[in-house]
């Protein structure tokens, strides 16, 4: 038996982890983390319906899970409200609707800061993130689940991080308790999916995500039922654990990050029979025929195959320590991420894909040539400066009509207003020919901070009058691009004309630049984990102005 106490996918790749074999030997040093290949046939997540005129339907049932096909509400009353009559006082305007909030509530991508009338947007609510972490029996999944909250209570980028495990354990059916089926209890098969409640689960995981609070029942394994309940309240992180926990599709759909720890089968057998002989009082022999009647063969059907979906596979759980570092690291990433982009409305970071990983994987490493960096970045500040040019508000552009080649009419769009890049130091050159591939005919500024006191700088004379595009590659601590804006400020520029590109940025930088300036726009490609003692990014890509110009050795 089991015991009862136990948030876009990530590409990284750090060792490449073959399984010749079902069960391999133990090896003599930990292998590191690595990351499954997505199967073809996976099950995908139906986006959301579009938003009709109906009244608002009431929340979800425990059976309608988010991420798996909608079930059909029961209709709702349609109410009508007494037409006032009329009033020779003007009325006031109707308020133009909102633009939607992103697909999925933890996309990289933000919802602009400005809707269709040039208004500022609300700010989406900000949603727990959900870990899941699966595994075989007593392959250490707990430990896994304990070392990562203990991380995040006490990170200090992630500040106050509210963080819950709810084991998966805490949801099987309930039993008869009669002496007669407690006696042959050892032959009940927890390992199966139906053993679980699926839709108390999936009730659970909806109310924490809309920031409800929950009550988790308590399995009593000696008992066969569920004893108590357990008042848990909406957190900033949820990790779930249990054997089967990427097995459903269902739950799959709400979780933001999937790990699945691979242990040898003889060391889980080893441990499971020390964990249910000292703390259930069972025999070896009854654990024995346990697991060769229901544990294992639930192991090859169920849950190994889900193996599959997970985002990374850990080997050897918490002893391999730099998978574990690995692991821990990507966690803190992705959830700053989500703080920050729901946090900060005027941020846009772009989503990631395998093809910018890539991107980003040679801009980073020290070994690559000039030539190379300098034609991997440019691909990046490409997609930076279109994602700049795709957020002004629609009031900047006026309708064009063009004739195609065909003879025919094509009615487009134009920029109504003039644009100006700005690059910022050395570096900010670095991003000037992207820039012009991309606006051909722009007029290009420079700002240079020679010293303490010492600014060069070189404008146009109707700066307050156009849109600027601020060049910055990097976003470090962000002093040099606050400097920048408030000197374009002191021009007479408004902050909602400047859009702040970055290719890689940190939080630090990005939080003081956002909340400096709330109508300013910051549009990065990644965000990094943050600064070291000397004020670097890291991992970060070295000095981008030395070693696009050739002047640096990194």
């Amino acid at each position: 038996m089991r015991r009862s106490s136990r948030d876009q996918r990530t590409t990284l790749l750090i060792d490449d982890i073959v399984r010749k074999e079902q069960y391999p030997p133990i090896a003599s040093s930990p292998p590191a983390v690595s990351i499954p290949p997505r199967p073809p046939n996976q099950p995908s997540i139906p986006p959301k319906q579009a938003p009709s005129s109906q009244p608002e339907t009431p929340p979800k049932s425990p059976t309608e899970p988010s991420g798996a096909p909608p079930l059909k509400s029961p209709e709702q009353p349609t109410t009508t409200t007494p037409k006032e009559p009329p009033s020779n006082e003007p009325q006031a305007p109707p308020k133009p609707p909102l633009l939607e909030p992103p697909k999925s509530p933890h996309e990289l991508t933000t919802p602009p800061p400005f809707d269709s009338s040039g208004h500022p947007a609300k700010a989406s609510p900000k949603l727990p993130f959900v870990i899941g972490v699966s595994g075989g029996t007593a392959s250490g999944k707990t430990a896994v689940c304990n070392m990562i909250s203990d991380r995040l209570r006490n990170s200090q980028r992630l500040y106050d991080c509210r963080v819950v495990l709810i084991g998966q354990d805490s949801f099987y059916r309930g039993r008869s308790s009669t002496e007669v089926e407690l006696k042959h209890a050892p032959e009940s098969n927890f390992d199966d999916p139906d053993a679980f409640d699926k839709e108390k689960l999936l009730e659970c995981i909806q109310k924490l995500k809309s920031g409800q609070s929950v009550q988790v029942p308590q399995y009593n394994f000696k008992k066969q039922c569920s004893d108590s309940y357990l008042q848990v309240d909406p957190c900033d992180v949820l990790i779930l654990e249990g054997i089967l926990i990427l097995q459903c599709p269902h739950v799959r759909g709400l979780l933001d990050m999937k790990i699945f720890i691979d242990k040898d089968a003889d060391v889980r057998l080893a441990s499971r029979i020390k964990r249910d002989t000292n703390e259930l009082g069972r025999n070896v022999t009854s654990v024995l025929e346990q697991y060769l009647k229901f544990v294992k063969p639930a192991f090859d059907t169920h849950i190994f195959p889900s193996r599959k979906h997970a985002d990374f596979i850990i080997p050897n759980g918490v002893e391999n320590h730099f998978a574990m570092d690995t692991i821990l690291q990507q966690v803190q990433k992705k959830i700053g991420y989500h703080n920050l982009c729901y946090t900060l409305t005027n941020l846009n970071v772009i989503e990631p894909t395998n093809q910018m990983r890539c991107m980003h994987t040679l801009i980073r490493d020290k070994e690559i040539s000039k030539h190379d960096f300098i034609f991997q970045s440019e691909r990046l500040v490409h997609l930076v400066v279109e994602k700049g040019l795709a957020w002004f508000p629609s009031t900047h552009f006026t309708e064009k009509q063009v004739t195609t080649p065909q003879g025919e009419l094509y009615k487009g769009l134009s920029f109504s207003k003039k644009l100006c890049g700005v690059s910022i130091d050395r570096s900010g050159e670095g991003m000037e020919k992207a820039l012009r591939a991309c606006c051909a005919e722009i007029d290009i500024g420079k700002i240079l901070f020679l010293g303490p006191d010492q600014v060069h700088e070189t404008l146009p004379k109707d700066i307050s009058e156009r849109n600027i595009l601020l060049l910055d590659p990097v976003l470090a601590s962000g002093e040099s691009a606050i400097q920048a804006i408030k000197r374009l400020k002191d021009k007479g520029v408004p902050e909602s004309q400047i859009i702040l590109l970055n290719i890689i940025s940190a939080p630090e930088g990005i939080e003081r630049v956002c909340k400096q300036f709330p109508a300013l726009k910051v549009v990065t490609s990644e965000i990094d984990v943050g600064l070291n003692k000397q004020g670097k990014v890291i991992p970060g890509m070295g000095d981008f102005g030395g070693r696009y110009f050739g002047t640096h050795d990194c």
